[in-house]
């Protein structure tokens, strides 16, 4: 947990366990249309699952092969009932131009989810995952401030009901292994159906064990 500036007490704490926020903020679509979407909305009216992730600018490096690793697996998503939304700070027209912006050239032509432009940083705010630190004098005018007030590589998954059930921050240089989300979301989605626990390095297919003494010592008698 971080402070959202140093002259205050104020923390944000894990969202795991809780609902996500209902905010709705700017978007673009692939056809280039902008519109406004709630990621909790689209979870609970659709009853789906929602892969959310956050990355720090259009037109940068790491970035690019993130929101195509990410399309690369659209389907598997699909397969698992879930819904990918990419978001960062960028203005829709910013993201509109990435999208027309041929892959070896460094852009993301050919994404076909939905990119949140939080240009007013309305919801990184409020999941506290600016890179941006402030101070103010004895006025609340601000005096110093320090980051590029572009958000880390943050990452929700959000259950039917729009209860976060796993999230993670990557620094800026550190892009993320989709795969792994896809086995969080099988692994959530086998204790959903089965009512099993799921232990380390678990995957589909794999045996899964039950939430008590016996559960734990057979899994590890044979495992």
């Amino acid at each position: 947990m971080r402070p959202n500036s140093k002259n205050t007490n104020k923390f944000i704490m894990s969202l795991v366990g809780k609902k996500f926020p209902n905010i709705a903020v700017d978007a673009m679509s692939e056809m280039g249309d902008t519109f406004r979407l709630n990621v909790l909305e689209q979870a609970v009216s659709q009853k789906k699952k929602v892969v959310l992730f956050w990355y720090p600018k259009d037109f940068t490096f790491v970035c690019p092969t993130e929101l195509h690793a990410f399309q690369a697996a659209i389907d598997e998503f699909e397969k698992r009932n879930t819904i990918v939304i990419g978001a960062s700070c960028d203005t829709p027209e910013v993201h509109f131009a990435w999208l027309n912006t041929a892959k070896n050239q460094g852009g993301i032509e050919g994404i076909t989810y939905p990119i949140i432009a939080d240009t007013h940083r309305l919801l990184a705010n409020r999941l506290d995952i600016l890179d941006a630190e402030y101070e103010f004098n004895e006025d609340a005018d601000v005096s110093a401030h320090s980051g590029g007030n572009v958000t880390f590589r943050a990452t929700y998954l959000i259950d039917e009901d729009g209860k976060v059930f796993h999230e993670s921050v990557n620094d800026m240089p550190v892009g993320r292994n989709v795969q792994e989300y896809l086995r969080l979301i099988d692994a959530y989605s086998h204790v959903q159906k089965h009512g099993e626990v799921c232990p380390a390095n678990w995957e589909e297919g794999k045996t899964a064990m039950n939430a008590n003494r016996t559960g734990v010592a057979e899994y590890l008698s044979t495992n």
